[in-house]
């Protein structure tokens, strides 16, 4: 099999690759480039093509989709309260 031969890989792996790579298209990222960082996402996710026979392979480790969002809480219980407050006021006052 040449390098780059996507024929190992699941219909299901595929798809989320397209799925992924318009994503990078749309923040911005050029057509090879997103390709490249989208086939990279899957690889690290499901460890490459599972296509090799039935029940073969591991489970999808979700690994970069858990990425998205707040990763960690920033700061301390009562900084997360402050700046929760300091919010609330900001939106109340400018509810005017």
């Amino acid at each position: 099999m040449p390098r780059g031969d996507k024929d190992s890989y699941t219909d299901k792996q595929k798809r989320k690759a397209a799925h992924i790579e318009q994503g990078y298209e749309r923040r911005g990222a050029a057509k090879p480039e997103a390709e490249r960082r989208a086939w990279a996402t899957v690889n690290k996710e499901s460890g490459g093509g599972n296509k090799s026979g039935s029940g073969r392979g591991k489970p999808d480790s979700h690994v970069s989709a858990s990425r998205g969002g707040r990763a960690h809480k920033s700061g301390s219980p009562e900084q997360r309260s402050a700046a929760a407050r300091k919010g609330w006021e900001t939106r109340r006052r400018n509810q005017r």
